[in-house]
């Protein structure tokens, strides 16, 4: 039995829907396997380096943004991984991580996934470990994660993470950050 005209119209809407979704899994994978690359690269330097040295690795000397950030800080380029541009730029510090959006970007802390998934979900995570560590006795209250975002009247201009206190904390707010930021762009388009 040969399909109707309707029901090769809707295998056809099928087949790009079905292409549509694989070409976003795909940028996603591409995003996931990039970072994993980064991961390995870090571990491996690991037992090799200080901590301080591992921020390095793919990142280059920059001049300082504000006033409120050392002058030796080193900026790591958040990039859009579906072109490769610039969309901040992550100062690390020993108590903070700044990540300065760049000027172009229009982002609002309401467009997703900002709040639910880098400031709800990984910051949010991080800051619950941190406050039960305060009741074990672990760390003081003052040592707890917590996140600040600085605004140009609605628009985001940095986010600061101050409290990491770990360099495995560094790796995943860049990354998820680096995720998040490129998901807003996305949302906006």
């Amino acid at each position: 039995m040969k399909p109707s005209d309707e029901q090769i119209k809707q295998i056809l809407g099928l087949k790009d829907k079905i292409l549509e979704k694989m070409t976003k899994h795909q940028e996603e994978i591409d995003f996931l396997t990039k970072n994993l690359d980064v991961l390995d690269t870090i571990l491996k330097q690991s037992s090799f380096s200080k901590a301080s040295d591992l921020i390095k690795s793919s990142t280059k000397i920059s001049e300082p943004i504000e006033d409120s950030l050392d002058t030796n800080q080193e900026s790591i380029p958040l990039k859009k991984n579906s072109d490769g541009s610039v969309i901040a730029n992550a100062f690390v510090s020993p108590d903070q991580v700044s990540i300065i959006l760049e000027n172009n970007l229009d982002l609002t802390e309401t467009v997703p996934p900002l709040k639910s998934f880098f400031i709800d979900r990984i910051i949010g995570e991080m800051k619950k470990k941190d406050d039960n560590d305060v009741k074990d006795g672990k760390i003081s209250k003052e040592s707890v994660i917590d996140c600040m975002i600085n605004k140009n009247g609605d628009t985001i201009r940095e986010i600061i993470i101050k409290n990491y206190r770990q360099k495995e904390r560094v790796n995943e707010i860049i990354n998820t950050a680096t995720w998040s930021l490129a998901r807003m762009i996305e949302n906006l388009e």
